[in-house]
């Protein structure tokens, strides 16, 4: 991806991000210190792994947001959009328009973090090594313009990092230095890994049921299906990017399509995007997988 900025800001991108990343690391280390373990800090940690990994990720960035799986009401959807801020892992238009570029170019010297160039690049050195496919600023409008055209999204990009200051500070002030190493660092590191494991282990190690488009290497991972709320079924996904439900064979569980079913009972979620039988038959690699039962 030829990008727009000049070379020295995507440095600069590129050297703010892996500094930030250090910064967390070595904060998540103190988590080792009895002094600092608490069981209520370590329940703040669990709850936020679920609502900013499990909600704001992958269900909010990834399913609702950049392949438009689902639909919820706005209000709703604009909260599930701020507990994926919560996740530091950049705005909502950066992540979406990455996430895109990932499956127009998967596996090709284009994609951001083409799983080519092995497990660590693909897991974490595409965020703060020097990266031409990268996207610019301009290429993240481009790819994310339904986002980037509405301002509550535009105000989410350019506060991200200040909701996590700002959540620092309160769990400072209601449980001290436990709540804020175990809340916000111990947690951010366990989220990111969980969904880093997606764009490495689940393009290069796991099976794979269905043809997905091009040279893309994706595979069904189940370890990182569990750890990723169902989105390690990343070959289902490949090969049906805008289905609600990832994990499509019986014994394939996909945590956030069990959220996404019962936020549609509650009447919250609507159109609910699954393939077809005639499709999953089409894409199948070898005879057998079966269209899930509906919601």
């Amino acid at each position: 991806m030829h990008t727009n900025d000049p070379v020295n800001a995507q440095a600069k991108r590129s050297m703010i991000t892996g500094a930030a990343i250090l910064v967390v690391h070595l904060g998540a280390c103190l988590a080792f210190a009895p002094v600092f373990f608490s069981w209520s800090a370590l329940s703040v940690a669990a709850v936020l792994y679920y609502l900013t990994g499990g909600l704001g990720i992958c269900l909010g960035y990834h399913r609702l947001l950049t392949h438009r799986s689902m639909r919820l009401a706005r209000p709703l959807e604009y909260l599930v959009a701020t507990l994926g801020v919560l996740a530091l892992q950049g705005g909502p238009i950066a992540w979406v328009a990455t996430h895109r570029a990932h499956h127009a170019y998967s596996d090709t010297p284009r994609d951001p973090h083409d799983s080519r160039r092995g497990f660590l690049w693909s897991h974490m050195e595409w965020l703060y090594r020097n990266n031409p496919a990268r996207l610019s600023r301009e290429d993240e409008r481009r790819f994310s313009a339904d986002l980037d055209a509405d301002p509550y999204y535009r105000f989410l990009e350019k506060s991200a990092p200040w909701w996590q200051v700002g959540l620092a500070v309160a769990f400072f002030a209601i449980g001290g230095w436990s709540w804020v190493i175990w809340g916000v660092f111990v947690r951010l590191v366990v989220t990111w890994h969980a969904t880093w494991l997606v764009n490495s282990a689940a393009h290069l190690s796991g099976y794979r049921t269905y043809r997905a488009p091009g040279q893309d290497q994706s595979t069904n991972n189940w370890i990182v299906a569990l750890l990723a709320w169902g989105e390690g079924w990343h070959n289902n996904h490949h090969a049906f990017p805008s289905s609600a439900r990832h994990g499509l064979r019986w014994f394939e569980i996909d945590f956030t399509w069990l959220t996404i079913v019962l936020l549609a009972k509650l009447g919250i979620a609507s159109d609910l995007k699954v393939p077809d039988r005639q499709s999953l038959a089409r894409r199948a690699i070898r005879p057998g997988p079966t269209v899930p039962k509906p919601a």
